[in-house]
Formats: C-alpha cells, sequence, structure tokens
C-alpha cells in the first residue's frame, strides 16, 4: 500500500513537475519569472512527498491502525505540499490543482479536502500570466509522458487532448460571455437563478465586464442560516437547474465549484437564489449521447439491470459497465443492484468506495480513455454537484434522482413526439409522459408522507420519553 501511496503522490507531483520543465526547456517564459523557480518548487516538492512516503511507512506493519493514522498523516502533509506548490506556481499549476481536487472517486480525501481551497480561493493572477496560461497548457503532452513512464498501464491521452481543447475556450472571454446569455435565455423559465449580465461595449476577447452581483458560496452553510436560506431548497434547485441542462437541452456549464455558485435573498421578492459564474466552459452534447444518457440514467433510477448495461455499454464502457455505474453514482454495486433510490449513502459505503478506488486506477483510467469525450467533464460536473450536497448534507435526499427522472422522461418523450408520424402517435406519447410525470410526482408525495409519519413517530416517543416518571 506504502507503493500505492507513493505512486500516487508522484503522479500529480511529476505532473507539475513535467510542466515546469517543459516551459522553461522551450523558454516561453522569463526562467526567474516562471521556469527555473517553478521547475525547482515543482522537482522539490517531489522528492519531499516521495522520501515523507518511503520513511513514513517503511516500517509501520501494513494494515495496522497505526500504519493507517500514519498514511492519513502522510496524505495530508502531501496535500499541503502540493496545495502551497499550485498557490506558489499558479497558472497550469492551478488548473492541475483543481481538476485534482474534483476526482472524490480517485484520491484519498486528504488530497480532495485539501485542494479544493484552490476551486475558490486560488491566488489571483495577472493580465501577463493569464496570458502565459495557454502556452503552459502546451506542457501537458511532456507531462502525459513522464506520467506514462512512471505508470505504463495508464492511458492519459484524454486528458491532453481535453485540456487543449477546452482551455482555450476557457480564457476567451466573448465565448464566456455568448454561453452566459445562452444559458440565462434557456434557463429562463427558473425564476430562482441568476446569471449576471454581460456589459458587450465594455467587453473583448481578453476583458469581460459583467453585472456585479453579491451572495455566499454555495457551500457556505453558516451564511445560509445566517440568511434564513433553505439548503434542502437550495440543493433542489441545482438538481432542477442541472437536470435541465444535460437530459433537456445538452447544454452544461461544467465547473460549478462553490467558488462558481452563489446563493442569496433577492432583492426583491426576498426568495432563495442562485447565481451562476464562469461561463467559459460548457460541453454540448450530442443527441445520440444525451438520448443515451437519458436512457441510462432512468434505468440507474429504476433499477432496470439489462438496460443499465445495455445504455452503459452504448456509451463505451463495455465489460466495464458496473464500474460505470458506480463512478456515475458514486454507489456501490451492490447498491446500484438494490436500487440507488431505496436506501440513502451511508457514512460506511462512501468511505468504502474511497478506499476500494485506488485498487481499481488502471480500469478507471482505462474506462475514462473509452468512454465519448463528453463524458469526462459530465463525470467531473456530477462529483462537483455530488460534494456540493455532501456539504450540505442533503446528498441522502431523493429530490435529485426525483428531478434527473423528470427531465428524462420530458426529453425522451420530445424526442419521440418528434419523430412521431401521426396526430394519433403524438397524443399517445403526451398522455405516457404526463402518466409517468405523475407517477415519479405520486412517489415524491408518498416519500414525503412517509418523512412526516416518520417525523411525527419520532416527535411522539421523545415526548413520551419526556414525561415517563423518573
Amino acid at each position: 500500500m506504502a507503493r500505492k501511496a507513493l505512486k500516487l503522490a508522484s503522479w500529480t507531483s511529476m505532473a507539475l513537475a513535467a510542466s515546469g520543465v517543459y516551459l522553461y526547456s522551450n523558454n516561453y517564459l522569463d526562467p526567474n519569472d516562471f521556469g527555473a523557480v517553478r521547475m525547482g518548487r515543482a522537482v522539490a516538492t517531489t522528492a519531499v512527498i516521495s522520501y515523507d512516503y518511503l520513511t513514513s511507512l517503511r516500517s509501520v506493519p501494513y494494515g495496522s491502525e497505526e500504519y493507517l493514522q500514519r498514511r492519513s498523516q502522510v496524505h495530508l502533509r502531501s496535500a499541503r505540499r502540493l496545495c502551497e506548490l499550485c498557490c506558489a506556481n499558479r497558472g497550469t499549476f492551478i488548473k492541475v490543482g483543481q481538476h485534482l481536487g474534483a476526482l472524490d472517486y480517485l484520491l484519498p480525501e486528504e488530497y480532495t479536502s485539501t485542494l479544493k481551497v484552490l476551486h475558490s480561493q486560488a491566488p489571483q493572477s495577472s493580465m501577463q500570466e493569464v496570458r502565459q496560461v495557454i502556452r503552459e497548457d502546451l506542457g501537458k503532452e511532456v507531462l502525459v509522458l513522464a506520467v506514462k513512464q512512471l505508470f505504463p498501464d495508464f492511458e492519459f491521452m484524454w486528458l491532453v487532448d481535453e485540456a487543449k481543447k477546452n482551455l482555450p475556450l476557457e480564457l476567451d472571454f466573448l465565448n464566456e460571455g455568448r454561453n452566459a446569455e445562452k444559458v440565462a435565455h434557456m434557463l429562463k423559465h427558473f425564476d430562482f437563478l441568476k446569471v449576471p449580465q454581460i456589459h458587450w461595449e465594455l467587453s473583448t476577447k481578453r476583458v469581460l465586464l459583467m453585472e456585479f452581483v453579491e451572495g455566499g458560496q454555495v457551500n457556505d452553510r453558516d451564511y445560509m442560516e445566517k440568511n434564513q436560506i433553505d439548503v434542502n431548497e437550495i440543493s433542489c434547485h441545482l438538481s432542477k437547474m442541472y437536470s435541465e441542462m444535460i437530459f433537456v437541452n445538452g447544454f452544461v456549464h461544467c465547473d460549478p465549484h462553490p467558488g462558481n455558485v452563489l446563493v442569496r435573498k433577492r432583492p426583491d421578492t426576498g426568495k432563495a437564489e442562485i447565481v451562476l459564474l464562469d461561463h467559459g466552459l460548457y460541453q454540448v452534447l450530442t443527441e445520440e449521447f444525451r438520448l443515451d444518457y437519458c436512457h441510462l440514467w432512468q434505468s440507474l433510477i429504476w433499477t432496470d439491470m439489462e438496460r443499465v448495461k445495455l445504455y452503459s455499454q452504448r456509451l463505451g464502457a463495455a465489460e466495464l459497465y458496473p464500474l460505470f455505474a458506480c463512478m456515475l453514482t458514486a454507489r456501490s454495486w451492490d447498491s446500484v443492484k438494490r436500487g440507488i433510490g431505496q436506501a440513502p449513502v451511508t457514512a460506511t459505503e462512501d468511505s468504502e468506495i474511497r478506499n476500494n478506488a485506488a485498487s481499481y486506477l488502471p480500469e478507471i483510467n482505462k474506462l475514462l480513455n473509452h468512454v465519448p469525450r463528453q463524458m469526462l467533464l459530465i463525470l467531473k460536473t456530477n462529483e462537483l454537484l455530488r460534494s456540493i450536497e455532501t456539504t450540505l448534507g442533503t446528498r441522502s435526499s431523493a429530490s435529485s434522482f426525483l428531478n434527473m427522472s423528470r427531465c428524462c422522461v420530458r426529453a425522451l418523450a420530445k424526442h419521440r413526439k418528434r419523430d412521431a408520424c401521426s396526430f394519433f402517435r403524438r397524443t399517445q406519447i403526451s398522455f405516457s409522459e404526463a402518466f409517468s410525470l405523475w407517477q415519479i410526482s405520486l412517489h415524491e408525495l408518498l416519500l414525503r408522507v412517509k418523512g412526516l409519519r416518520l417525523a411525527c413517530w419520532v416527535s411522539a416517543l421523545l415526548g413520551w420519553l419526556t414525561q415517563a416518571p423518573r
């Protein structure tokens, strides 16, 4: 296990170091500004982390309580060193750190919880540094070659392709402005969503001027309590918003970390509102992918395992469809087979998934290398949303699955009606859609009644216990 932990740390550190080596060797930047200094930091951090794992875990019996405790301490120290490295070197290092912070299903909690600070508290960059980011991204090819030397069984070229495609789009502020206006129009029926207005007359490809909107981060429970904002309502709104983007429209905001999603009370009505920021990174889903993804989630929600296998394989999972289903839902395969809506995820199950992830690294990388490229950002988005739900304490709620199911029903019905050749067939599809939505609403009502009955029973029991003679 010490070797796996060492490889894990070496992978992340070497990735950051390789970017610095590439940039320094190609003289893109002033050596004192980036190359020599930043490369030196990355190499030094790699050496310190590697030495820490080797010396701290070498003499401790594997699997013992002392080993687990010491390993956690090394994970935490190493994660803090990586975070400090990212903050010091900025640029692409911040991007790599942000991506690692979203890999909850892959990395130990000590790493993800530490690196997630980069989602909302990353150091500010100068305009010169911003312009350098695209150049820095070229270093990822060298980065992947270094990683492949460390892990010859892993395939990482998909990471290079996605980074090359996405980073220039994220840094094109005119593209970001267009995305913001498109999603605002697309979701205008949601009165709980606020997308800041773009001031086009003062915007260019390098400068984007937007309306200033205040609010607290979506994972800030103290802010919500202080402002009397219901965390369950916010979680439900997020689920509705992203289900609509993914299943109905196929145009998805793919960077919903807490720094990009704010909450506030609307000044005019006092109702809770979500403010969506940073519209640089969107994923446009093809219709075939979107419909297959709709079918897959419906199958997962209603525990139709044959169709789970069918649509997972249509999305490129092949024989790894059980792993694919677990990654999508962040549930164990046993829970998927029993039904993900039957029981909420427990702390034990969550810990088991996280601890077992390292043993499936080759399979995970094989899967990520073969699924459609669209799926990569969807997986990242799922993880970020799930992290928000976990922080808010709403992950056990069934509302997310119900909202997804509604959107899947509507999206599939819309597709079928468009292809229907007669008025009678379209009417038949509409009635089927209405009936399915009614079933979902009835199921939601029964869950609420069940919850209220349980609350009444608990209240009655507590009342009886407090009144019982002592």
